[in-house]
């Protein structure tokens, strides 16, 4: 990254603000990292927005030790760069994460860590978004360029349920993105809000590391074997999805799921009415892939319970909706994340009001005025890879056939930093 020399900011001009030739892509997790390796095959120059200190916090900062990427390596990995091949067919987190920081060194992604996006706007004056930004290592910016990528993924803030007496509750209460092990709740009864991979993951960690966990089921839930016979699950039911209907692999995925597993009912988890892979395409629920929590359930260690009424206080107390009060030492919360666009995204209407593309995937990725969107498919790791694909082919063409350096330069209001990524 090299600055071009200009003359010095007058000091009324706050925040400052910085011409980019290329897209402006906000977050630095997986997605954004995938779009900028592809621009960079494309040759297309761009800069990476990220509030937090290093490339993808979420796996991170807000992840627990035991986890394991939860689909085979073949469906996770980004484009141009498969994971090495000593890698086990099930990453860890650590791996993970070493394989992402690889990424971004190959692809020479340097994002600007800890600045936070405050604004995103699209002026139709001068045909350019602008960006307003808090932090970073030049202080307040605002970044002004023709393109804007949205990469900020489903996951970017934590969701805390509205439970009557959560508040009060006099034990410890941690969110999921803060757990790291079950080691310091041994002993301890915890209750775990959340019942998909996340709750049945942490239940189980519970469990091993001696902790007395009741995980909370609220709602049906499909559960499926991670793998039967040695065979991913996942990766069978996308070899069955290429010649059968949808509704027809939902019916296979459900009766292989009963004889593996059994009556699920029995432990107090019902399946839903509509099936697995309809309920990931219509509402992003995905599935709970077992590898070890079942078996805890059946042999007692992990207590099923429905939904919590309300925290009743003191002593730990709480009632759930059969009417009992049980008591607890501690709460963790595996009630998911959600995006965050819609605080920061204004004046458009291509995402809805819950942060996500209103066109369905795969036609998610572009919206009017320059703007796209990574990592919001509902997909996973392969849908957003998928989409950076598409982003920076589309990018690549506008950039070759129509864009030069300095083209939309003096449609900028205020005076500016130039700046080439």
């Amino acid at each position: 990254m090299g600055l071009l020399p200009t003359d010095r900011m007058d000091s009324l001009f706050s925040p400052r603000c910085v011409w980019v030739t290329g897209p402006i892509i906000v977050g630095a997790g997986p997605s954004g990292l995938a779009v900028a390796a592809c621009l960079r095959e494309q040759g297309v120059p761009f800069v990476v927005l990220e509030r937090a200190d290093c490339i993808a916090s979420l796996w991170q900062r807000r992840t627990y030790n035991r986890l394991k990427l939860h689909l085979p390596k073949q469906f996770c990995q980004l484009p141009r760069m498969p994971f090495p091949e000593d890698y086990p067919e099930y990453p860890t987190r650590r791996q993970f994460v070493d394989y992402l920081e690889r990424y971004a060194a190959e692809f020479e992604i340097k994002p600007e860590f800890g600045t936070t996006v405050l604004s995103a706007r699209y002026d139709e004056t001068s045909g350019l978004w602008r960006v307003v930004t808090n932090g970073g290592a030049g202080g307040d910016m605002e970044y002004i360029g023709r393109w804007l990528v949205v990469a900020t993924g489903e996951n970017a803030e934590a969701v805390v349920p509205d439970i009557p007496g959560l508040a009060g509750f006099d034990g410890e209460v941690t969110h999921v993105s803060e757990y790291k092990s079950g080691e310091a709740y041994a002993g301890k009864r915890v209750l775990v809000v959340g019942c998909g991979n996340s709750g049945m993951e942490v239940s189980l960690d519970l469990a091993e590391h001696g902790a007395r966990p009741a995980m909370v089921v609220r709602d049906a839930v499909h559960v499926l074997p991670r793998e039967v016979l040695g065979t991913s699950t996942f990766g069978l039911a996308v070899l069955l999805m290429r010649w059968l209907p949808l509704w027809l692999v939902d019916w296979l995925m459900v009766l292989l799921a009963w004889l593996v597993l059994g009556n699920l009912a029995r432990l107090g988890l019902r399946r839903p009415a509509a099936g697995p892979l309809q309920l990931k395409e219509t509402h992003g629920r995905t599935p709970v892939l077992d590898y070890g929590a079942l078996a805890r359930i059946r042999a007692g260690d992990i207590t099923v319970v429905p939904a919590v009424t309300r925290f009743a206080g003191k002593g730990g107390q709480v009632e759930v909706a059969d009417g009992r009060t049980l008591g607890f030492d501690a709460v963790i919360l595996a009630t998911g994340y959600r995006s965050n666009v819609p605080q920061w995204l204004q004046g458009n209407d291509f995402f809805n009001k819950d942060g996500y593309p209103k066109t369905a995937f795969p036609h998610g990725w572009k919206g009017e005025s320059g703007l796209y969107a990574v990592g919001f498919t509902r997909r996973g790791l392969s849908g957003a890879s998928a989409d950076a694909v598409r982003i920076a082919k589309d990018l690549g063409n506008v950039w070759r056939e129509e864009t030069k350096p300095t083209k939309r330069a003096g449609a900028c209001h205020r005076r500016c930093i130039s700046v080439v990524f």
